[in-house]
């Protein structure tokens, strides 16, 4: 009862970390976003209409793009679960298909311990310390001096996102631990969420 109990408390906490790095990851991500948009418009308009294309927009919008699906994939799993596995999950048994989900996250957990250390890796390996093409960010206040952005602030975009999910991912598996246990009513509600472990009884 006590090991339930620690498992429940665990997961709401997680939950409770996750929910609050996520708003805050979607904020950013959606700003990215919409930076990407007015990035692509501006070189739209110099390449088509004044005929004289500027050479940071490409990278500025892949280095946006990139950020943006770091910060906002992990609320999508965290919300929306395996999308193609949950069709075949929902025609299990619930015992059967909890049962699986945590099979299935522990794998995911492994994968993404691996992919967390090559990102690691990238960020701060010799890849990193290089600078980007054309991308520069002022270094004063008077916007006198330039400089251009390290390739490890858009490799860092890798590590964040794996991080995050990785969280969601062991947020979910204490779920579904804490389901097997029949706890379910114990857990805290993930906004807009599908189940992971959904199934017939």
């Amino acid at each position: 009862m006590h090991r339930m109990r620690l498992v429940v408390a665990i997961c709401n906490g997680l939950g409770f970390m996750n929910g609050s790095l996520l708003v805050a990851g979607r904020w950013v991500g959606a700003a990215c976003m919409g930076l990407m948009v007015i990035v692509i418009l501006a070189q739209v308009f110099f390449r088509y209409v004044l005929g004289s294309a500027l050479a940071w927009p490409e990278e500025a919008s892949r280095f946006l793009m990139l950020w943006s699906t770091g910060l906002m994939a992990p609320t999508a799993f965290r919300r929306g679960g395996f999308v193609a596995i949950d069709m075949v999950v929902r025609l299990l048994p619930r015992a059967v298909a909890t049962v699986l989900s945590v099979l299935l996250l522990g794998l995911m957990i492994s994968v993404l311990w691996v992919a967390l250390n090559i990102g690691w890796s990238e960020v701060t390996g010799i890849g990193g310390r290089f600078e980007t093409d054309s991308l520069r960010v002022p270094a004063s206040f008077d916007l006198s001096v330039w400089v251009k952005v390290p390739k490890s602030a858009m490799m860092a975009s890798l590590l964040v996102g794996v991080a995050l999910l990785l969280l969601v991912a062991v947020e979910l598996l204490l779920r579904n631990l804490a389901i097997l246990m029949g706890r379910r009513d114990d857990l805290r509600d993930i906004p807009e969420t599908v189940q992971l472990a959904g199934g017939a009884e």
